[in-house]
């Protein structure tokens, strides 16, 4: 079982939403406004957020912008907007997924199993240790630990998920499509623009200039890769 806030100023689609996580064993918190969420978020533990964009006092917009400055649970955003440059606005300010109103309640409740699970993972144990590296960047599968040249690197579930999977992988290219199948398990139809910010995120945190990268490349046509390094 999971806590998770719901936000969205319509009363009726947080009830709803209540009713179909509720029936998954989750613990249900709600909130109207992005004021509300935070001081929520504050007061208790909660490992995933469902958030509207367009809401009263504080948007969602600003809410996942603040909530980004000190927490990396998953964010899910909800809104009635369709359009592309939405759905990568949402992402580019730290959320990790988007779902676009109306929803069916089977796809709410895929992805919020499927981000739950990602976010548990961080936080679970191996049996043997499980480093990998590669010149100054190193991951710790056991202690879900990313530093380069020993600085720790704050990363939230998707990004570390994604660098995990090449890191595992060095060497090997992995197109946008199969990235996302790998690490969302659906499929990726349209969904080349939502790895593409992920993966500018992880530059943005791992590499000196991330324009000029020295871990994450990208191979024009194909896809991304990260190269072995000594």
């Amino acid at each position: 079982m999971a806590t998770i806030l719901v936000c969205d100023d319509d009363h009726e689609i947080v009830d709803a939403i209540e009713i179909y996580l509720s029936q998954e064993n989750h613990r249900i918190l709600k909130a109207y406004d992005g004021e509300e969420a935070l001081e929520i978020l504050a007061k208790e533990d909660v490992q995933l957020l469902l958030i509207d964009l367009m809401m009263p006092k504080l948007d969602g917009i600003h809410t996942i912008m603040k909530l980004r400055e000190k927490s990396s649970i998953p964010i899910l955003i909800l809104s009635a907007k369709s359009e592309d440059t939405d759905k990568i606005l949402g992402l580019n300010i730290g959320a990790d997924d988007y779902i676009t109103k109306p929803f069916h309640p089977l796809e709410l409740v895929a992805r919020v199993k499927s981000a739950l699970r990602r976010y548990t993972s961080l936080g679970s144990l191996k049996d043997d240790d499980s480093i990998y590296k590669t010149g100054g960047l190193v991951i710790n599968d056991d202690s879900k630990q990313v530093t380069v040249d020993g600085d720790p690197i704050k990363l939230t579930p998707i990004e570390y998920s994604i660098l995990l999977l090449l890191m595992k992988n060095q060497g090997i290219v992995f197109s946008t499509d199969e990235i996302y199948e790998k690490i969302w398990n659906e499929s990726a139809f349209g969904a080349e623009n939502t790895v593409a910010v992920h993966i500018r995120h992880i530059r943005e945190k791992i590499e000196i200039n991330p324009k000029e990268p020295k871990y994450l490349k990208v191979v024009w046509g194909v896809g991304y890769k990260i190269d072995q390094e000594n």
